[in-house]
């Protein structure tokens, strides 16, 4: 894992979303300077503030923080609940499906 930090992640998320300063900062009820101070890392949110940063820019909070360099989509995660609230015969189908077309993607990148 890279140590990217909280500010420099920030940074980048909301420059990918295409969103100004200000947007992010009227998005979760603060000036935008507030979020250009936590981007030079001048300051750092609080556990509250983090979260609402994280579900404005739709990533996970741990791709914020740094936990994982792993970036999930916020469509993609919403998925995975509804695929671990069905039955568990339904999801071992899903899987298999899953399964079989992930290994037909990479056997066709091979060739």
């Amino acid at each position: 894992m890279k140590s990217i930090t909280f500010g420099k992640r920030l940074t980048e998320v909301r420059k990918n979303k295409k969103m100004s300063q200000d947007e992010v900062g009227k998005l979760v009820g603060v000036h935008g300077a507030v979020i250009g101070r936590y981007e030079r890392e001048e300051v750092k949110p609080s556990i509250e503030m983090a979260t609402q940063l994280a579900e404005v820019l739709e990533v996970s909070l741990d791709y914020l923080v740094g936990s994982t360099d792993i970036l999930l989509e916020k469509n993609i995660v919403s998925k995975i609940i509804d695929i671990q609230k069905l039955k568990e015969s339904d999801r071992q189908h899903v899987f298999a499906l899953l399964d079989a077309f992930l290994k037909q993607t990479k056997l066709q990148s091979i060739m």
